[in-house]
């Protein structure tokens, strides 16, 4: 049990570096944009290639399950501190461009590899609040590793805060090298696999993804659940501008409430989920999504019930989103990383769909926003239900 909790605490440390090298981009676009003398426009095309890196994830998530969770840890540190370094000595815009792919390149390796060795560790029943443990790094990055971001890098230049983040990624790598044994715990094959299982390779991976019925249910929930989310996600800010004639300040306290909604809800995941049932808390969150969705234009009526609106919206979100993982880390026990990698290209697609249709949506108005997203998180509980009814006892 101490061990357990000395790797679960070095996870959430590990993961929030990862996380707020991803997070801290957003808000200091425009600093980045300065340093390499160009205008916002360009430099999204720099977000655009590294949001399509994490469609590599699946290509690279079955080396965990082929050849351990500890090789899949350390190559995910690796292209992560790699990645951190280009950024720092790298010259120019395509310096820093590469420097973003490796880095969430290393990000959608390791967050597979950390997800399965939990589920190879802990029991089902017991795993949804060690998941929302390591989970709550994401709200955590931008609470507490922007802020620290934005302190080196008003201190010290740009590459600050990249130089700080390679050295915790070095720390890291020589943690797993050093720390975590080459098999048992950290092997690919489950707790409860037969002994001298066979590791699968990539096309049996792949096969046993492609032919799960409940691999592709779960798999639709994400897609549609997350459509859900970044329909309002990419046009809160307008609304909030056109409603209330506020602009940076609202922008800025809305993104605070977006990250204590965040760690709120995973905060009730770890709390809840093991105790009523993972099923059941996911039927809870996108009911209450699809709730606060339709409640969003009603709220906005004033700044302070628009803000409370979004907390609703987001703490119900992060709490669907967060539940689900310990499910699709059950569905194949033997292809575990790799699935979990399939979930984070699913999620990322449903960023870009909705991404795509949000601003056209909202061009109808901002209740058309909020239908849209109401009825995604009714699409997703169809996939879940169907779900259920393939895991009759992983409720």
């Amino acid at each position: 049990m101490n061990r357990l909790r000395t790797q679960l605490l070095f996870f959430i440390a590990s993961r929030l570096t990862l996380n707020t090298a991803y997070r801290m981009v957003y808000p200091f676009l425009p600093v980045f944009a300065r340093a390499f003398g160009v205008d916002l426009k360009t430099m999204s095309l720099a977000l655009s290639a590294r949001a399509a890196s994490g469609a590599l994830g699946p290509l690279l998530a079955p080396l965990t399950d082929r050849h351990g969770r500890k090789f899949g840890l350390s190559l995910g540190f690796g292209l992560f501190t790699t990645g951190a370094l280009v950024a720092v000595f790298g010259p120019g815009l395509a310096a820093f461009t590469a420097a973003l792919v490796l880095m969430t390149m290393g990000k959608y390796v390791f967050d597979p590899a950390v997800l399965a060795h939990l589920g190879d560790l802990i029991p089902y029943e017991r795993r949804g609040r060690a998941v929302a443990l390591t989970e709550m790094s994401w709200a955590l990055a931008f609470i507490l590793g922007v802020p620290a971001a934005g302190f080196l890098l008003g201190r010290f230049g740009w590459r600050s805060p990249f130089l700080a983040l390679a050295c915790l990624g070095l720390a890291g790598l020589v943690t797993v090298r050093v720390s975590f044994p080459k098999s048992g715990e950290t092997g690919a094959a489950p707790a409860n696999a037969a002994p001298g299982s066979r590791r699968p390779g990539h096309i049996e991976s792949y096969r046993a993804v492609f032919r799960s019925a409940a691999a592709w249910a779960a798999l639709g929930a994400v897609l549609a659940a997350s459509m859900a989310n970044e329909v309002v996600n990419v046009v809160f800010g307008v609304w909030l501008e056109d409603s209330f004639g506020l602009k940076i300040a609202a922008l800025g306290v809305a993104a605070a409430v977006i990250g204590v909604a965040e760690f709120g809800g995973e905060s009730l995941v770890a709390a809840t989920v093991d105790r009523i049932g993972k099923m059941k808390a996911l039927m809870i969150g996108l009911t209450a999504n699809a709730g606060a969705a339709l409640l969003l234009p009603l709220a906005g009526r004033t700044t302070a019930t628009a803000l409370a609106g979004l907390t609703l919206f987001y703490l119900t979100f992060e709490y669907t989103v967060v539940s689900i993982i310990p499910v699709v880390s059950e569905i194949l026990p033997g292809s575990r990383a790799t699935l979990l990698a399939f979930y984070a290209a699913a999620f990322s697609l449903g960023r870009a769909v909705g991404s795509l249709a949000s601003p056209r949506l909202y061009g109808l108005g901002f209740p058309a926003v909020a239908l849209a997203a109401a009825l995604l998180n009714a699409v997703a509980f169809l996939f879940l239900l169907r779900l259920r009814r393939l895991s009759p006892g992983k409720h």
